[in-house]
């Protein structure tokens, strides 16, 4: 049982692919990706009402797990993204380099046009590992909660916070971390050049507020 699913779940079909590079709205770049970073790509699991015993979602109807074995320990990130904004299920992905592991998972929701699109948000990765040690257990009573415990498992402390509230909140706290984080950065470089001591003073003074803004996140 991978990632502890039951073998119900399993379908181990491998996806031609130009199935992906022909279908999908690519630049001639990413289809340069395809060729050229992508080995395979097998279709490994369905999560479903139909292959678990699960009740149904409220906003995830079900959540297919994809392999991509890779040439190099890399991949552009925007191939994962045009796959998931398009695909109108949830995905979960598994890179594979030399018989290890990466999950990859990014928190996604319908577009808010209504259209079948998604909106589809910054990816969440675990470290490279064997199979059998990655963070990933399918967790939940129905498949919104399997889907929410994917992303808080790939996440890892990203996700994890004093009141955690929904897998939104979690996840729209954890960029306002990040762009704070960025802000900081940013700041503390300005002030390690600034030649003024007056100039200085009142950076560190903005340094404080924002360290204490993203304590408190």
């Amino acid at each position: 049982m991978a990632l502890g699913l039951p073998k119900s779940t399993e379908y181990n079909r491998r996806v031609p692919k130009n199935k992906y590079y022909d279908h999908l709205s690519l630049t001639p770049a990413q289809k340069r990706v395809f060729v050229d970073q992508i080995e395979t790509i097998y279709w490994r699991n369905k999560i479903a009402t139909s292959t678990m015993n699960l009740a149904a979602g409220a906003t995830v109807s079900e959540i297919q797990i994809l392999e991509i074995r890779l040439t190099a320990p890399t991949l552009d990130v925007s191939i994962l993204k045009q796959i998931d904004q398009e695909v109108p299920y949830h995905l979960l992905f598994l890179l594979e380099y030399e018989g290890k592991y990466q999950a990859w998972i990014a928190y996604k929701e319908p577009a808010a046009s209504g259209s079948s699109a998604f909106k589809v948000g910054a990816y969440y990765h675990t470290d490279w590992a064997p199979e059998d040690e990655l963070p990933l257990r399918a967790e939940g009573l129905d498949i919104d909660a399997v889907y929410e415990n994917f992303v808080r498992q790939v996440a890892g402390d990203a996700l994890q916070a004093k009141n955690a509230g929904s897998l939104k909140e979690s996840v729209e706290r954890d960029e306002r971390r990040k762009k704070l984080q960025k802000r900081i950065d940013a700041l503390q470089a300005k002030v390690r050049r600034e030649k003024q001591l007056n100039k200085q003073v009142r950076m560190n003074a903005e340094l404080k507020k924002l360290e204490k803004i993203l304590e408190e996140l």
